[in-house]
């Protein structure tokens, strides 16, 4: 189950509010079509103040896998390897749009 998923692996760094305080990561709520690094209240990494791009499954997907390789710069140390797991958590948080 995604909010499962997200609560035990994405949680610590990142809300699905905008009520909690900022933590290490911006708050991913309505993040699905959103543009990439232009979350208000978050100082984004180099690699993000320079993306140029709308977070859709794709790119989420290809970000949960290997974030440095999608978003040079990016500062994000957690890697999913497994497609299934990436799916459940982007499905969540399509939910939250």
């Amino acid at each position: 189950d995604g909010a499962t998923l997200f609560k035990q692996q994405c949680a610590t760094c990142h809300t699905t509010n905008l009520s909690d305080a900022v933590r290490q990561g911006p708050a991913l709520l309505g993040i699905v079509g959103k543009s990439a690094g232009k979350a208000d209240g978050f100082r984004y990494s180099t690699g993000f103040a320079k993306a140029d791009f709308v977070w859709d499954d794709a790119k989420l997907d290809a970000y949960l896998a290997n974030p440095q390789a999608t978003v040079p710069g990016s500062i994000m140390a957690y890697r999913q390897p497994r497609a299934e797991t990436r799916a459940a958590i982007i499905a969540y948080l399509k939910e939250l749009n």
